[in-house]
C-alpha cells in the first residue's frame, strides 16, 4: 500500500476508535439528567443508583474519547499537513469552539457530577449535570457542522488556493448539517438505549440486579423503541439531501453502475469494480427508485457518470447495508422487547433468558450502526477532502510509508487493547453490587425499593 491509502487506514483507525464514545457520551448525559430528575420527584433510590452507575460509565466513555480525540488532532499535522494549510480559516474556529464546549462545560461540570453529591445543594448537582448534557450536544454540533462542511461546501471564496469564509452562517447551517446532526443524535440515542438495555439484561442474567436494573431496562427499551423509527424516518430525509449534494455516493451506496430508470434496491450484491456491475443480486425491482426518488420508474445516476471522481463501492456498498441490517434488528429487539415486558408486568426477571441474552448481546450494537453509518459517509465521500473543491491526494503528507505503517500497527494494537478494557470494565461494574445510596442526599425513604437480593 502507499503512503496515502496507509495515512486514509490510520485515520479511519483513528477516528473509528474516537467516535465510539461520545456516541454513547452524547445521549447518555441527557439519561443522567433524567434519572437525577426521576430520583427529584419520587426519592425512589433505584433512580439515584441507576444515575450514580451510569455517571461511571459516562466518565469512563468521556475520558477515553478526550484522549482519542487529541491523538486524532495530531493527525491533522502529521499526516494530512495540507488540510489545515488550504482549510485553517474554516476548521481552526469551529474546532476550536468545540473544544471550549467540552472543556469548560463537560469536563469543569463533570467533577462536580461525579464527586459533588452531597457536598453541593441538590440544585447545583442538577445544574451540573445538565450543563454536561449541553456540553456534550455543543460538542457534537460544532463537531458536525464541520464534517457537513466539508461535504456540503457554503459560505466560502478560494484564494490562491485557501479557502476563505464569506458568511459563518452558510458555514455552520451548510445544506447536509440539519440532516447529518439530526442522524447523528438519533445515533447517540440508540446507542445508549440499547448499552444501557443490554447492560440490564446482562445482570439479570447473571443475577446481578438491584433497585436499578428494571427501571433501566424499560428506560432503555423504550427509548430504543420511539428513537428507531424517527431514525429511519430522518436517514430518508438524510438519503434525500445526499442525492441531491452527493449522487456519487449514493450510486455507490445503491450499487448502480449505469444510469437507470426503476433501479432495484438491492439487498444483496458482490460489486466488481473491474468489471463494473454486480455478481450474485437479489434485489426489490424498481425499489431503489421509489425510495431514492419517491417514483418507481425515477433515474438514478450511475457510478459511469462520475469516473476518477467517485468513491470505492464494495465499502460503501456494504457498509450501508450492515448499517440498515443492524437498524431493523434494532426495531425487532426494543419493540419485541418491550411488548413481552408490558405482558410480564414490566419485570424484567420474568423475560425468557433467550430474550435477556439476545438484549445483552446487542448492548454494543449502536456501535456497529453508528462505525458503519460513518463509513458510508465517510468513504463515500471519497476522493473528495471538501466535496468537489479540494481532493484528499492534494493534502496529504510526504511521510514514508513504512513509517505511517509502523504507526498504524501501533495505534491498532493500543486501541484494541483499550476497547477490551473498556468493555470489560463496564461488565466488572455491572456485575459488582451496587451499595444502598447513604447519607442525607442518598438516604432511603420509608417504603422506597431497595437492593434486590
Amino acid at each position: 500500500m502507499d503512503a496515502l491509502v496507509l495515512a486514509r487506514i490510520q485515520f479511519a483507525a483513528n477516528i473509528t476508535f474516537h467516535i465510539l464514545f461520545p456516541t454513547i457520551t452524547i445521549a447518555l448525559g441527557w439519561a443522567l439528567l433524567f434519572f437525577r430528575l426521576r430520583w427529584l420527584k419520587t426519592r425512589d433510590d433505584g433512580w439515584l443508583m441507576a444515575y450514580r452507575f451510569w455517571t461511571k460509565v459516562f466518565a469512563l466513555s468521556f475520558a477515553l474519547g478526550v484522549v482519542s480525540g487529541i491523538v486524532m488532532s495530531f493527525q491533522f499535522g502529521t499526516n494530512w499537513p495540507g488540510f489545515m494549510e488550504r482549510v485553517g480559516n474554516v476548521a481552526g474556529p469551529l474546532l476550536g469552539y468545540e473544544v471550549l464546549t467540552a472543556f469548560f462545560l463537560e469536563a469543569t461540570f463533570l467533577g462536580i457530577m461525579l464527586f459533588g453529591h452531597g457536598k453541593v445543594s441538590e440544585r447545583v448537582h442538577l445544574i451540573a449535570t445538565a450543563l454536561v448534557a449541553f456540553g456534550t450536544t455543543m460538542s457534537a454540533f460544532w463537531i458536525l457542522a464541520l464534517n457537513s462542511w466539508m461535504h456540503t461546501p457554503a459560505g466560502v471564496e478560494i484564494r490562491n488556493g485557501e479557502f476563505f469564509v464569506t458568511s459563518w452562517l452558510e458555514v455552520v447551517f451548510n445544506p447536509s448539517f440539519p440532516y447529518r446532526l439530526v442522524h447523528m443524535l438519533l445515533a447517540s440515542g440508540l446507542t445508549m438505549a440499547f448499552l444501557v438495555a443490554g447492560v440490564s439484561a446482562w445482570q439479570l442474567l447473571k443475577g446481578k440486579a438491584n433497585a436499578s436494573t428494571p427501571k433501566a431496562l424499560r428506560f432503555g427499551l423504550t427509548v430504543g423503541a420511539v428513537l428507531i423509527p424517527l431514525q429511519i424516518l430522518a436517514g430518508d430525509f438524510h438519503g434525500l439531501n445526499t442525492l441531491q449534494h452527493q449522487p456519487a455516493k449514493v450510486a455507490a451506496m445503491e450499487g448502480v453502475w449505469q444510469t437507470e430508470r426503476g433501479a432495484p434496491l438491492l439487498l444483496f450484491a458482490v460489486p466488481d469494480a473491474e468489471q463494473r456491475t454486480n455478481h450474485f443480486e437479489i434485489g426489490i425491482p424498481k425499489g431503489a427508485s421509489l425510495i431514492l426518488k419517491h417514483d418507481p420508474d425515477g433515474e438514478i445516476q450511475g457510478l459511469d457518470e462520475f469516473k476518477g471522481a467517485h468513491p470505492p463501492v464494495a465499502p460503501v456498498f456494504f457498509a450501508f447495508r450492515i448499517m440498515v441490517g443492524t437498524g431493523m434488528l434494532m426495531l425487532l429487539a426494543s419493540w419485541g422487547g418491550l411488548w413481552l415486558l408490558r405482558r410480564r408486568g414490566w419485570d424484567g426477571a420474568a423475560l425468557p433468558r433467550p430474550v435477556l441474552g439476545g438484549l445483552a448481546l446487542m448492548a454494543f450494537s449502536g456501535w456497529t450502526a453508528t462505525v458503519a453509518g460513518w463509513y458510508v459517509t465517510e468513504v463515500g465521500r471519497q476522493p473528495w477532502i471538501v466535496q468537489g473543491l479540494l481532493r484528499v491526494d492534494e493534502v496529504a503528507s510526504s511521510v514514508p510509508g513504512s513509517h505511517i505503517a509502523l504507526t498504524l500497527a501501533l495505534y491498532l494494537t493500543v486501541y484494541l487493547a483499550l476497547l477490551v478494557a473498556y468493555v470489560s470494565v463496564v461488565k466488572h461494574m455491572a456485575e459488582k453490587p451496587v451499595p444502598m445510596p447513604e447519607g442525607p442526599a442518598g438516604a432511603a425513604q420509608p417504603g422506597t425499593p431497595g437492593v434486590v437480593a
